[in-house]
């Protein structure tokens, strides 16, 4: 297995620090990035370099906002002035909010694509003209199983994004097909725990129409955090997701599964997956654009 120059987004917290140290045990050097490494988040900075250290991984830290296209192009600059290359970026970064759709703001829906939509866009724009130039990389978007699987109500902004990052996922992936850079969309059901998703979760400022919900919906969010507690196995566990991320990092270039679930409740994305893609392979056969499904064998000037 070759081993990566790695950016991962959203390293701070949950499944993007999970896939920090899976990545790095795998052999490869990790750039895990986050806001503000030397004020808030130092801590995590300490934790991760200590962990490294006893651990014989080579992880370092990275300031990226995803929010600023600045702080995008500065982090990549760094790494490859450092390494000389990029090869893999994990779009990774993004926030959970909870509430009625209808409470939140316009925008307050927009910070929420800011974040889990437009913070990919500006990495991207940070990073793709790297792998372009090396003509091979691998972009991998961490997507939610709320892009074709069951979910409950009061994750619309949530969803949204998610869905719309899912959208950009596969049409980026015909567009940098013939520059020989693949695409791998890790898709992780829900987690009840091992993760501050819900913990950390926004919710709208409008405190009258999400009382006017709690009012009809009283304790929903509660009934069913209770019934996917009782459905997820005792093996679930969000580290699986990361060793996930892990192993399609390590296959070699043009083999990686296009998509990827992790899901231990069975929320429908995977059986609805199989059908969509089918459909998406078939369709690009019949317009005939069935080489821009994998990375370009030929590299082309």
């Amino acid at each position: 297995m070759s081993k990566s120059i790695v950016l991962v987004t959203g390293a701070g917290t949950g499944i993007g620090h999970l896939s920090v140290k899976a990545l790095a045990l795998a052999g490869h050097t990790v750039y895990a990035s986050m806001r503000d490494i030397d004020g808030r988040n130092a801590a995590k900075v300490r934790e991760l370099r200590d962990w490294a250290f006893a651990n014989g991984a080579d992880v370092r830290a990275v300031e990226l906002d995803v929010l600023s296209q600045a702080s995008a192009d500065a982090a990549v600059e760094t790494i490859v002035a450092e390494r000389g290359r990029l090869d893999v970026v994990v779009h990774n970064a993004g926030h959970l909010v909870i509430g009625p759709t209808e409470a939140f703001t316009p925008e307050e829906i927009s910070k929420v694509f800011d974040t889990n939509f437009l913070g990919a866009q500006r990495v991207n724009k940070a990073v793709l003209p790297v792998l372009r130039r090396q003509q091979k990389g691998l972009v991998l978007w961490v997507s939610s199983t709320t892009t074709r699987g069951g979910f409950p109500p009061f994750l619309g902004p949530y969803a949204a994004a998610k869905a719309a990052m899912d959208s950009m996922a596969v049409t980026m992936a015909y567009e940098l097909a013939r520059f020989n850079i693949e695409t791998a969309i890790v898709v992780p059901g829900v987690f009840t725990a091992g993760t501050d998703h819900f913990a950390n979760a926004g919710h709208p400022a409008d405190a009258a129409t999400s009382a006017a919900y709690d009012a009809r919906y009283e304790g929903l969010m509660d009934q069913v955090g209770a019934r996917l507690n009782a459905l997820m196995p005792p093996e679930a566990d969000p580290a699986a997701v990361a060793a996930d991320i892990a192993y399609i990092v390590g296959l070699p270039h043009g083999t990686r599964p296009f998509r990827s679930i992790t899901d231990f409740v069975d929320d429908g994305a995977t059986a609805v997956t199989e059908v969509a893609e089918r459909v998406r392979a078939e369709f690009a056969e019949r317009i005939g654009i069935a080489d821009l499904l994998h990375p370009s064998s030929v590299v082309l000037d």
